[in-house]
């Protein structure tokens, strides 16, 4: 399916709940096996394809680290088009490389001037994209951020699944709160506090979504 196609029919995917589907499909389109959504400079996943690229996000938050993190938009899309080399953020290329990931494309979410967030897509082969490709993703990016701005939250809706495409849900959420608790239970900045709780779930090596229902779970009360 051209990518003007889906394009033109994402309101409507997102309306009948076909949301993920077309998010599948807009991913082969680009010729990508998956694709994700940050905001906020990367404080706030909202939306992914599959497993993989939810987990090719968190990586990058526990890590505090990434790709995307650190994307130069000198040139767009940043490419990563062969993850076997070796880069600026080993632990992120371990990670990537347990997932099967071989390649990482990152485009800017904008309004105007201003970036709100980035469009992130993954491949298990390793190559850089074609000028058509890169040239897509971005039209892409440009027409989700003005959908994302005007979807609505999935807690409207029981049966959307948190990050499902067609919904907007602070997947990072606990984390925020955790961060929170954490700096009043020791006294330390809100920074110090993400710091530690990356630091932990790093060890345990776990997800920083999980280290953070864990620490809400002991400390707030039920």
């Amino acid at each position: 399916m051209a990518v003007q196609e889906l394009l033109d029919g994402l309101e409507q995917a997102v309306d009948d709940g076909e949301g993920r589907a077309w998010a599948v499909r807009c991913a082969h389109a680009l010729g990508l096996d998956g694709i994700s959504v940050t905001l906020r400079w990367g404080a706030e996943l909202v939306w992914f394809s599959d497993g993989v690229s939810a987990r090719l996000e968190d990586v990058q938050f526990t890590l505090g680290q990434g790709p995307r993190l650190d994307a130069d938009f000198t040139q767009i899309p940043y490419q990563l088009a062969d993850l076997s080399v070796g880069g600026r953020w080993p632990e992120f290329g371990d990670e990537a490389r347990a997932l099967q990931v071989r390649a990482v494309f990152i485009w800017p979410v904008r309004t105007g001037a201003a970036r709100m967030g980035a469009l992130t897509g993954y491949r298990r082969t390793p190559g850089s994209l074609s000028v058509l490709q890169a040239a897509d993703g971005l039209r892409v990016a440009d027409a989700l951020a003005g959908r994302l701005l005007a979807w609505r939250s999935g807690a409207d809706d029981p049966s959307i699944e948190p990050g499902e495409a067609g919904a907007i849900d602070l997947h990072w959420v606990e984390v925020h709160q955790a961060t929170g608790v954490l700096s009043c239970r020791l006294g330390v900045s809100l920074e110090e506090a993400l710091v530690r709780m990356r630091a932990r779930a790093f060890a345990a090596g776990q997800p920083l979504t999980e280290t953070a229902r864990e620490i809400l779970a002991r400390e707030l009360p039920s």
